[in-house]
């Protein structure tokens, strides 16, 4: 199994450090599936979180087992410092009650932002108020804090306000997470007018023969984050399930071949925007 760079104890350390350094930067961590943490002057922001064995379990009698391939990065219980948690749909690893509930415990005054059409489902599987959470549809934004986060189309196979994607304005900085996605017709120049500094783009690609649905496949990510004008792409959805991952190699490859800056990351490792300083690209894979 796949031992993230920095787990447990060590990561929430690394997390609580990442509050002293420089402030004109944006610090982000990848905790594997789709899940980021972003800090940006003291507070933070959770995309999309899956910090369970929820979905091993619930598939492990079937056809379709999903086995675990990276450790868990951090029990979300001891998460107690997050100020927003965003789900941009309702799959379980995008909408984990395993990771959500736990982190609602410690985080009572946490802000949920969720697509509004899933409302209902949300409060049902979180066992919440249904008016707890903030719903967008596309377009909408909200500040929570000094997260500016504006709702953005994201096609899951087609274009749905089920699913979205989320630009987060953080100061300077703006942080692109697609969600789950395709390339749809009228995204580049949707996403070009943003200035995106960082794309948090899935590299897992589409295959119907295995059951995974509609996602960018390594060399979608690396053009895609040319033609939006992305400073950088950082992958993620790959190593978390065995039968539902990617090579980051091909991603390297395709940016390399793109002409566009990627920042693969291991698991658990932290990032931050002061890397963007020269401008050049920096695509390698983590050691």
């Amino acid at each position: 199994m796949i031992v993230p760079a920095l787990q447990d104890a060590a990561l929430l350390a690394d997390i609580v450090a990442g509050r002293s350094a420089d402030a004109r930067h944006l610090r982000l961590w990848w905790l594997g599936q789709s899940g980021f943490l972003l800090q940006w002057q003291g507070r933070h922001l959770l995309f999309d979180p899956y910090l369970s064995d929820s979905l091993t379990h619930k598939y492990a009698a079937t056809d379709n087992p999903h086995v675990r391939m990276t450790a868990r990065a951090i029990d979300p219980a001891a998460l107690d410092v997050i100020d927003v948690v965003t789900s941009s749909h309702s799959h379980t690893d995008h909408l984990d009650p395993d990771t959500l509930r736990p982190l609602l415990r410690v985080n009572p005054d946490v802000v949920l932002v969720i697509p509004e059409v899933n409302r209902q489902l949300v409060a049902e599987r979180l066992a919440i108020d249904v008016a707890r959470p903030i719903g967008l549809a596309v377009g909408q934004i909200v500040d929570v804090g000094p997260f500016r986060i504006e709702a953005v189309p994201a096609a899951h196979e087609q274009l749905d306000p089920q699913y979205l994607g989320y630009v987060v304005r953080c100061g300077p900085w703006r942080v692109y997470h697609s969600g789950d996605t395709l390339r749809y017709e009228g995204m580049v120049d949707l996403l070009r007018r943003h200035a995106i500094d960082v794309a948090l783009l899935p590299i897992n690609g589409r295959a119907p023969e295995r059951r995974v649905a509609g996602n960018l496949a390594a060399v979608e990510a690396a053009t895609l984050g040319k033609a939006i004008g992305a400073r950088t792409v950082i992958p993620c959805h790959y190593e978390m399930f065995a039968f539902n991952t990617a090579d980051p190699a091909q991603f390297v490859a395709a940016c390399h071949a793109a002409g566009q800056r990627g920042d693969p990351l291991r698991c658990g490792q932290r990032w931050s925007t002061a890397s963007l300083g020269s401008g050049t690209a920096s695509s390698a894979l983590p050691r």
